[in-house]
């Protein structure tokens, strides 16, 4: 494939696209906000009042959720701006907590802890529906809203679970087993591949059930997530940076390295998100 093209320079540490309202979105963790980038290439941002705004995803109603990573807390923005929690996540694990996915169905999927995913509720309730997880990060949901797929960054490989119809998950599988693969975000495309950003080999992969690989995007920086959007959604959007380890992520940040990428992919965003 072809070179990505450099939209944004100066991110701290990016994470999380999503294409929404048709705009981009991104958080900006490591400055601690939540970035619109416009048709015009124009930035909106917003200041949030925590540390790590890791995730953002939607309600169905259009209210803005987002990870609250260190605190353990999901936060909802409300229509007027205010921001206050919709679940706290720390009763089912200490530890930070990182992606977060709404299916089509309303289900409110977030990952962390020590290797849990999670089912959200619209009030706010929250049970473990898998454990287990080897660095659970992206998750992505089948158009059908039947599969729930997450990548599992130290195991190497994506991992697929079917969705019950109360939200709980089973029939774990290994979706593909991606040999030196190190998996971060994740999208699914029309024709059942998904693609994931890979930190440590600086690339995007494309990918079909079973492991093949179909694509790959080479970068220079670590690729930490990416997303299907545009006017087709057939333009891959990458957050990239370089990456110091978690012990630095202070410096990381200071250091303003991050990148927003974009480049034509060969089939449109299909599922969620």
């Amino acid at each position: 494939m072809d070179t990505p093209t450099t939209l944004l320079t100066g991110i701290a540490m990016g994470e999380s696209p999503r294409w929404h309202g048709h705009r981009l979105w991104f958080s900006d963790w490591g400055a601690r906000q939540i970035v619109v980038v416009r048709h015009d290439g124009q930035r909106e941002i917003t200041d949030v009042p925590f540390e790590l705004p890791f995730c953002i995803d939607w309600l169905h109603d259009d209210r803005l959720l987002i990870v609250a990573g260190r605190e353990g807390r999901l936060v909802r923005r409300e229509f007027d701006g205010s921001l206050v929690t919709h679940a706290d996540l720390r009763r089912l694990g200490e530890q930070p907590w990182n992606e977060i996915v709404v299916d089509g169905r309303g289900h409110i999927y977030a990952n962390g802890g020590p290797g849990l995913i999670a089912l959200v509720s619209i009030d706010g309730s929250v049970r473990q529906v898998a454990d287990g997880i080897a660095f659970p990060n992206g998750m992505a949901i089948t158009r059908d809203n039947h599969t729930l797929i997450i990548a599992e960054s130290y195991g190497k490989r994506l991992t697929a679970f079917d969705i019950n119809t109360d939200g709980g998950l089973s029939n774990r599988r290994v979706w593909a087993d991606l040999g030196d693969g190190v998996p971060d975000g994740i999208c699914i495309d029309a024709e059942n591949a998904v693609w994931y950003a890979d930190v440590p080999n600086k690339r995007c992969v494309r990918v079909r059930e079973g492991g093949q690989v179909l694509q790959t995007v080479a970068t220079d920086q670590g690729c930490f997530a990416c997303i299907l959007g545009g006017s087709e959604r057939k333009t891959l959007f990458i957050l990239a940076a370089e990456w110091r380890g978690m012990d630095k992520i202070d410096e990381a940040a200071k250091a303003r390295t991050g990148q927003l990428l974009a480049i034509a992919a060969p089939a449109p965003s299909a599922g969620w998100p």
